[in-house]
């Protein structure tokens, strides 16, 4: 399309200091030519037949999968901490429930607050590439925003996958505007960022809202975004994903209200930081519209990875290494596995700080220790959700192992989830040693779960908090969720 000219007449002494002609032409691309228009647009105009097969079915895993983590992380020490500070510092609203909690209902935006804190509580929810967290910071908002509309106007199944789908999308399209963004993170938790766009966007969607909203939504939650990595292995870094859902909803319904925002926070302007304040590499593209015919998901080509244990996706390599040589060290100690066989440890992982931790003193570093994952695994042959509870940490013969362990970075071990490999080499007292290597563990969208592993994940999760015919309704609504008229049922098994 055309751009239009804009000619801005200015006196001389406009501008201190710089000399200008009285007459400036300034160029600017009309408002359809846009990368944040071309957003707008697509979350505008997007419908439920352009979800594909594929795309459903594996959209309706990750419900399952973030439904289960969000139920099992309702019983965590941080989300007790964030329930407690929304009941007690803001007026009841009960209208959006809390997983979990029963009898419990509160705001729509601090239900999306408090489920997503659930969600990242233990770090079990899936992982995509470019590096993030996609459903914890979309389905707490599309859930919250499902149960605050009337009972005789709720979404339809497909309308609520439709919803999660473009929440997911966003943030996948954003992320591929960056080469920064294909590793693992050094500066802003990426969740914290793309999240907050996709729940926003997510909510547009569902709330309907036209193109401009759509791009305002898009703008307004830009303006809510952002949290530095170095709240990982914190309690606080749940609240990352908690505050993508949270402001991402609330992005969307200030957008609704009619509150405007840049209409070029997704373009590159010279001298102006929109979301390129982000990523230093960022080149963003038009998003194509689904009406002109090339609408396709990245979720299409682009799987999940599912996590088979609460931890950051970086460990399932090194613990599917180190159950390798678990084997083996059981048969060098007749059936048990002891550190006084070890001399030394020797793991060979991407470098990367903040999941480089020889002693950690709590669960969450615990979650992001590949020393402390690959000893686990060594002891016991497997890493689970009873490896970070205070006494599993504590054990002398797990302090001991960790004394041995010494860490190299090999430069082909690049610290990206689509290419890193985890190596676990142990030296045997007596100068045998055993040799473990994962290259894409169970559970990465290389070697997905299957649906029976993935729903006993499932089982396990939300049988933590629920009776297990509830578990089994759960599983079978949201198989039928894009059947099913409208999603009271869902809403309703989680009440």
């Amino acid at each position: 399309m055309i751009s239009t000219l804009r000619k801005t007449i200015r006196p001389v002494w406009a501008v201190r200091g710089v000399h200008m002609s009285a007459v400036e032409v300034m160029k600017r691309p009309a408002p359809e030519d846009t990368v944040t228009a071309s957003f707008g647009r697509f979350i505008s105009e997007v419908k439920p037949r352009h979800l594909s097969s594929v795309v459903l079915q594996r959209s309706k895993r990750m419900l399952l999968d973030s439904i289960g983590v969000g139920l099992i992380g309702s019983t965590t020490e941080v989300f007790e901490l964030a329930l407690q500070h929304c009941q007690h510092m803001y007026a009841p609203d009960d209208i959006s429930f809390v997983y979990g909690r029963k009898d419990t209902r509160l705001s729509p935006t601090l239900a999306a607050f408090v489920n997503g804190v659930a969600t990242h509580s233990m770090d079990f929810d899936d992982t995509w590439h470019p590096a993030t967290h996609p459903s914890g910071a979309v389905l707490p908002a599309v859930f919250a925003l499902s149960d605050m509309m009337p009972a005789n106007n709720k979404p339809s199944g497909l309308d609520f996958l439709l919803a999660f789908n473009v929440g997911i999308e966003i943030q996948g399209r954003l992320m591929r505007f960056s080469n920064e963004a294909q590793n693992i993170p050094k500066r802003f938790h990426p969740p914290s960022v793309v999240g907050t766009m996709g729940s926003a966007a997510a909510c547009a969607r569902l709330l309907s809202l036209n193109e401009s909203q759509c791009s305002h939504a898009l703008a307004i939650a830009a303006s809510l975004s952002g949290a530095p990595m170095a709240n990982a292995a914190t309690q606080s870094k749940p609240l990352h994903i908690a505050n993508a859902a949270r402001l991402g909803l609330e992005a969307a319904l200030l957008a609704s209200r009619g509150l405007e925002a840049s209409p070029l926070v997704l373009d590159e302007v010279a001298g102006v930081a929109g979301f390129n304040a982000f990523y230093e590499d960022y080149i963003p593209r038009p998003l194509e519209s689904p009406s002109d015919g090339g609408c396709m998901f990245l979720l299409e080509e682009q799987d999940m990875a599912f996590k088979r244990f609460p931890a950051h996706l970086g460990m399932h390599w090194v613990a599917d290494a180190a159950a390798l040589v678990h084997k083996l060290l059981v048969g060098v100690g007749s059936g048990t596995v002891s550190p006084a066989h070890v001399q030394e440890i020797l793991l060979r992982v991407p470098h990367s700080k903040y999941i480089n931790r020889p002693f950690p003193e709590s669960e969450h570093q615990a979650r992001h220790s590949f020393q402390f994952n690959a000893c686990s695994a060594l002891l016991d042959g497997e890493v689970t959700v009873q490896s970070f509870t205070p006494s599993a940490i504590r054990r002398p013969d797990l302090l001991e192992m960790l004394s041995r362990v010494r860490v190299e970075h090999p430069h082909d071990n690049q610290a990206n989830f689509n290419c890193m490999y985890g190596e676990v080499q142990v030296t045997l007292v007596g100068g045998d040693i055993l040799k473990g290597r994962c290259d894409t563990f169970y559970g990465h969208w290389r070697n997905p779960l299957t649906n029976e592993s993935l729903r006993k994940k499932f089982r396990n999760n939300a049988g933590a908090v629920l009776h297990s015919d509830n578990v089994e309704q759960l599983i079978e609504v949201v198989e039928d969720l894009d059947r099913l008229e409208d999603c009271t049922p869902l809403l309703s098994q989680l009440q």
